[in-house]
């Protein structure tokens, strides 16, 4: 029986980068490479991504300055987004947040309807087929699905979009967005329990209709876009 390979005989050899930076006086050197292998890290599957920016205050209280902070680190974050010969056409941006509760109670008002208590309803921003013929059936589709599933939808409202500021190719590619809201059918849903529901209600929508929800939550909301 063959002995056991020292450690060192296992670890891979990661390539630095470029030892040196150049400035205006000439290089620079620096010393930078990925760690060795170490229980579950692995370099070899470091790779670039898109740009995180994560805001949040330690008081509790629901705040539009945090939304406000949000995005302005959204838009520090812009050399991260890619875009390609058409700069208004890329891949576009988002921001999750907390439900603004008050802020979605008062939108759904001027829709047409009312919301129950906090974490009684869902909310989900849909990504839906350009032409209204599309939308109406789909739409139809999906509250045929939220029946199967146990809950009632609520309305629907338009989201405003500016598409004055996109690119031909992200227009011709460009979905109708409207917001869904759901709750349960009979008894009330609340906490987790909806959470479950909405979820296989966004999987079976996406799954069986020409839909696509960034999210569906009792708790969050995801809003995507071209930015």
């Amino acid at each position: 029986m063959s002995s056991p390979a020292p450690a060192s005989c296992c670890t891979r050899r990661i390539p630095s980068r470029d030892p040196t930076t150049t400035t205006g006086d000439g290089p620079v050197p620096y010393q930078h490479s990925f760690p060795p292998p170490q229980g579950l890290y692995d370099p070899r599957h470091e790779h670039d991504a898109c740009g995180v920016a994560f805001v949040a205050t330690l008081t509790g209280v629901a705040s539009h300055d945090i939304v406000a902070k949000s995005l302005t680190a959204l838009r520090n974050l812009e050399h991260r987004g890619a875009a390609g010969a058409e700069p208004n056409s890329g891949d576009g941006a988002g921001i999750l947040m907390q439900i603004p509760d008050a802020f979605l109670r008062a939108v759904a008002a001027e829709a047409g309807f009312e919301l129950p208590p906090p974490r009684a309803y869902a909310v989900g921003t849909a990504f839906l087929p350009g032409d209204d013929e599309a939308v109406a059936k789909t739409r139809t589709q999906i509250e045929e699905i939220a029946a199967e599933e146990g809950l009632t939808v609520l309305g629907w409202r338009t989201v405003p979009t500016q598409p004055d500021c996109l690119g031909a190719t992200a227009l011709g590619v460009m979905p109708q967005f409207a917001q869904l809201f759901v709750a349960g059918s009979g008894k009330r849903l609340t906490g987790m329990a909806l959470e479950r529901v909405a979820f296989c209600l966004r999987r079976r929508a996406e799954k069986e209709t020409d839909v696509y929800f960034p999210s569906l939550s009792s708790r969050t909301l995801a809003y995507k876009g071209m930015l």
